[in-house]
């Protein structure tokens, strides 16, 4: 992929036998692969130049908190309990994203969203998109669940 986020690793949870880990970590900065290294002398891995594009962080406070109300709005419905661990006016739209219910390529659609203020449009059109569809579900869900105790009646015992 051409684009990447460089991350910080903050914490090792578990290492396996395998030598797999499980690890805790937080996004950097966005980068763009110019050109990949196969071989690094004395290193197991491949490698890349990069550079890393201008992201402007400066975003819309009331687009900010419209995108808020509807990441809150769709977990409602889907009935999940998170809470942010910043305040709402801390917020932006990266720690937004993890909970908009992107796929893989929405988020790395994301990334090439260099301002604050079109990643929080790009959320709130995924919002707007995705809540009534999750909404349906969710009746449609209830509806299957009330058919099955009405089995029993009929016309005649109406």
């Amino acid at each position: 992929m051409e684009y990447g986020t460089l991350v910080q690793i903050k914490k090792v949870e578990k290492i396996y036998e395998t030598g797999e880990m499980d690890i805790v970590t937080t996004g950097d900065s966005v980068f763009r692969m110019l050109e990949q290294v196969g071989e690094i002398p004395d290193k197991l891995y491949t490698g890349a130049i990069v550079n890393y594009p201008e992201n402007s962080e400066e975003g819309n406070s009331r687009l900010l908190q419209e995108v808020l109300h509807g990441v809150r709005e769709l977990h409602a419905i889907l009935q999940i309990h998170k809470t942010f661990r910043k305040e709402d006016d801390q917020l932006c739209s990266y720690d937004l994203a993890h909970h908009a219910g992107l796929s893989l390529d929405e988020e790395y659609e994301l990334l090439h969203l260099f301002y604050e203020t079109q990643r929080l449009e790009y959320l709130k059109r995924h919002l707007h998109k995705v809540i009534p569809m999750m909404a349906e579900m969710e009746r449609l869900k209830e509806r299957v669940m009330l058919n099955g105790h009405f089995r029993n009646l009929s016309a005649d015992n109406l």
